[in-house]
């Protein structure tokens, strides 16, 4: 039986920039932000991490920075994904060297390949590895989906222990959770899907929001497993617009906008991502007001 590799709300962390190259001083900081305020999992070097703007160097020493900082309180989940098969299994290898507790594996984007294609490119990744691949699927952002039929696929292989579910599919979450075995584990990519997606058997959320709500994403996951169904719905009701607003520009710009704006003092965007409108920044902060982060603006005289 395979056990799931966190359950609750993992935080899929943004990664901090100072004159172009990462602040590992920041991430650091991070860190401890995040572990202070019940984050389950740290997920480096995701969608949010920026990941397809750093060089190979970079991303293996931001995963190798994550490790040490983490120490084994939390797992750490690297993020190891990759269009060519052969850079995704050097980066599998070298992450699980520097101690990731597991790997995160977005589906193969612009080349793409078919669904035997996917099942042949996690197999080679997985059978180079001993620690667990969690799926990664965007579509939206990769423009190559799962069936479920691949995950059940998949889901015999020993290391391959489940997937971040981004694609918005209930009735794919639905099936998958059919025709798949029990400890194939789904864990929500979508902030604004997490009780729903629980309610189908979901361990939990890979989030976006908990960069800047940790405790609100960790209470209302732990709030559904531990059977007060009501008190996590209320939790997705109520933060519903902020994570909306979380999205309303290409992630992560919203997201790091957001955690400047609130003091974190994450840097800058990498080009080709660039800074907010002011007219979305205005939308943002009204967000953030509306859940309470910022003061609600002085009243006109």
């Amino acid at each position: 039986m395979k056990k799931p590799v966190f359950v609750g709300s993992a935080v899929a962390i943004v990664t901090p920039y100072r004159k172009e190259r990462i602040d590992f001083d920041k991430m650091a900081e991070l860190i401890e932000h995040q572990i202070a305020h019940k984050t389950a999992a740290i997920v480096v070097n995701g969608t949010t991490g920026e990941t397809s703007t750093q060089s190979i160097p970079e991303h293996l020493a931001n995963i190798e920075h994550v490790v040490h900082c983490v120490a084994g309180r939390v797992p750490v989940i690297a993020g190891t994904g990759s269009n060519d098969t052969k850079d995704a299994v050097t980066m599998s290898v070298h992450a699980e060297r520097f101690g990731a507790d597991a790997l995160l594996l977005v589906t193969p984007y612009y080349n793409k390949t078919s669904q035997k294609g996917l099942v042949a490119h996690f197999t080679e990744i997985a059978d180079k590895v001993n620690i667990p691949v969690i799926l990664y699927n965007v579509p939206s952002r990769t423009g190559l989906g799962f069936t479920a039929d691949t995950y059940a696929r998949l889901s015999t292989h020993p290391n391959i222990v489940g997937v971040k579910e981004a694609s918005g599919d209930f009735t794919l979450i639905a099936k998958t959770r059919s025709v798949c075995p029990e400890d194939f584990c789904v864990w929500s990519g979508n902030d604004d899907q997490t009780v729903p997606i629980m309610s189908l058997g979901g361990k939990g959320v890979i989030s976006v929001a908990a960069n800047i709500i940790p405790r609100v994403m960790a209470d209302m996951t732990e709030h559904y497993l531990a059977g007060r169904v009501r008190e996590a719905a209320d939790l997705q009701i109520r933060y519903f617009e902020l994570c909306n607003a979380l999205f309303m520009d290409v992630n992560p710009i919203p997201v790091k906008t957001a955690m400047n704006i609130l003091g974190y003092d994450v840097g800058v965007l990498r080009m080709p991502l660039i800074d907010m409108e002011p007219p979305q920044t205005e939308k943002l902060k009204a967000a953030l007001r509306g859940a309470g982060l910022l003061p609600a603006q002085d009243s006109p005289c």
